[in-house]
């Protein structure tokens, strides 16, 4: 049975609906022909997430998410997602949209990376958005 944790470091952020998340992941995965292993959400300030991505990713930058995957078995996703809070309430004013709409968006892109999904050219930024976008249209629709 898949494992969906969220855990919290250095903030006191907790996400709401964590039951509908998880139920919204499983299908998300599935819907891209995975399952689900054990995913770790863990939710952290700016400065906790840079040395995360000093230390390990050797980039000197802001991020709002660091995706590590951890997939053992074909087919099967696992990995450990650290998602910038400060990040996230950030963009979601610079972009104009809700807080909680902005994590959702952060939460379904860690789960992309780990289904296979870059970012890094343009034609892989494109596809990542739109499959951001239709996930994230499933979600509304599916708490309604």
């Amino acid at each position: 049975m898949a494992a969906i944790h969220f855990f919290s470091e250095e903030t006191d952020f907790v996400p709401k609906q964590k039951m509908a998340i998880r139920a919204w992941l499983r299908e998300t995965a599935q819907a891209e022909g995975f399952s689900i292993g054990e995913l770790n959400f863990i939710f952290c300030p700016d400065e906790y997430l840079l040395t995360i991505n000093q230390q390990y990713l050797q980039h000197d930058t802001f991020t709002d998410i660091v995706t590590f995957d951890n997939s053992e078995k074909d087919g099967q996703i696992a990995g450990d997602v650290f998602i910038s809070i400060d990040r996230v309430r950030e963009n979601a004013q610079k972009f104009q949209v809700r807080e909680e709409d902005e994590l959702h968006r952060v939460i379904i892109h860690g789960l992309l990376h780990l289904c296979g999904y870059g970012d890094k050219s343009p034609a892989e930024k494109k596809k990542m958005t739109e499959k951001e976008d239709y996930f994230l249209a499933r979600w509304r629709f599916s708490i309604k």
